[in-house]
């Protein structure tokens, strides 16, 4: 379902807004530290030891725009063994909507000896709905770390896209543009946002035993005294390995692990640069259907080495987790017989979505590798090794 007036559909909004660029920085949430965090379980980290604890992918769990889209119990079985035994990661970050798919998904996982990492994204509802999401989801979480699973949760993600009230929009597409625009008060976003934070880690902590954390954006000043694991989504480009290194740094100030919950880039040659906003440069959605803009080309080469480089970045400077953004988005199909309207140009996803007919994906779809999960196989297959 498309949103009104020819904008960008909800699904797809979220897969871009996930990729988290905002057009004000949010100040930092100190105020909050009086929460602390009481009965945290702070991951381990091996003394001595070399890059990543936690490479792998992020799998969403959702509607989709269509019932052919959305999750499917068997799809998902295959999909998480495709990335436990072909992509070689150890991690997955499971997140979207429904607690029963979201339990499903991450029990699945974790039977496949996959880490996890559990995120709810409930957004456009009431604030006590989506606490409410976190609590049931978190619950799961703890039964499963307690039958020996390795699991973390995420509390959820860049909550003033997601949550209403931070700033105005009655949806993340009008909260997105309303930022773009400096329609909201920047007092009232940090206050707004301080307090839902503090609300999210504390229904966290009254459910699940474990490492806790929040997905935030890259430009978000969050108060990490309140979680186990300081994550970022993270799209950043820059021409040396030093720029990635002064930029990332700072996250270690605060002496716990720090994670990379989402990272990637688009499918067309100097898509990195775009950063998390490549989706939308590179989709004209006033058109139905939606078109590539300008003359992009598609390029899975810049995509695969874009990772490549920034996953050695991260292993170079042992972070905790690096997971890629992400899996598989089936709602924007590759159509190579029609660059024009060919949507996994503008997809952060390692694998491409063939639909069976090009304009009903109730025929059939199937997922191809990309040359980023062929690459980053490689990668997590070598950095496994002892």
């Amino acid at each position: 379902m498309r949103q009104s007036g020819g904008g960008i559909s909800r699904a797809r909004f979220l897969a871009g807004a996930g990729a988290g660029v905002l057009g004000a920085r949010v100040l930092g949430a100190g105020a909050l530290g009086a929460l602390g965090a009481v009965g945290g379980a702070a991951p381990a980290v091996a003394r001595g030891r070399r890059g990543l604890a936690h490479r792998g992918v992020g799998y969403e769990v959702g509607d989709g725009e269509s019932a052919a889209t959305g999750w499917n119990a068997a799809r998902m079985r295959g999909d998480l063994r495709a990335i436990r035994h072909d992509l070689h990661a150890n991690t997955v970050s499971v997140f979207g909507t429904g607690v029963d798919r979201l339990a499903a998904t991450a029990s699945e996982a974790a039977e496949r000896g996959l880490n996890v990492w559990l995120q709810p994204r409930l957004a456009d509802v009431p604030h006590r709905d989506i606490l409410d999401h976190l609590a049931e989801t978190g619950r799961h979480a703890e039964r499963m770390r307690r039958h020996g699973a390795d699991v973390h949760l995420s509390v959820g993600a860049e909550f003033v896209l997601f949550v209403p009230g931070i700033v105005p929009g009655d949806n993340a597409l009008e909260r997105v543009e309303n930022l773009l625009k400096g329609n909201f008060d920047p007092e009232k976003m940090v206050r707004r946002l301080r307090e839902f934070i503090a609300r999210a880690a504390k229904t966290g902590r009254s459910v699940f035993r474990g490492p806790l954390t929040y997905g935030a954006a890259q430009d978000d000043d969050v108060d990490w005294s309140l979680f186990d694991v300081v994550s970022v989504n993270y799209y950043a480009y820059h021409r040396t390995r030093a720029a990635y290194v002064k930029e990332l740094t700072p996250y270690k100030r605060w002496g716990k692990p720090v994670a990379i919950t989402e990272c990637g880039s688009c499918t067309y040659a100097g898509a990195p640069k775009d950063g998390g906003m490549g989706w939308h440069e590179a989709v004209d959605y006033t058109k139905e259907p939606p078109e590539i803009t300008g003359d992009l080309k598609r390029s899975e080469r810049t995509q695969a080495a874009y990772l490549l480089d920034v996953f050695d970045v991260f292993e170079s400077m042992n972070l905790h987790a690096a997971l890629v953004y992400d899996f598989v988005t089936p709602d924007a199909p590759h159509r190579p017989e029609d660059p024009r309207h060919d949507l996994d140009m503008a997809g952060y996803s390692i694998t491409k979505t063939l639909w069976k007919r090009p304009d009903d994906p109730a025929a059939g779809w199937h997922w191809e590798p990309k040359e980023s999960y062929r690459a980053l196989a490689r990668h997590f297959e070598r950095a496994a090794r002892p």
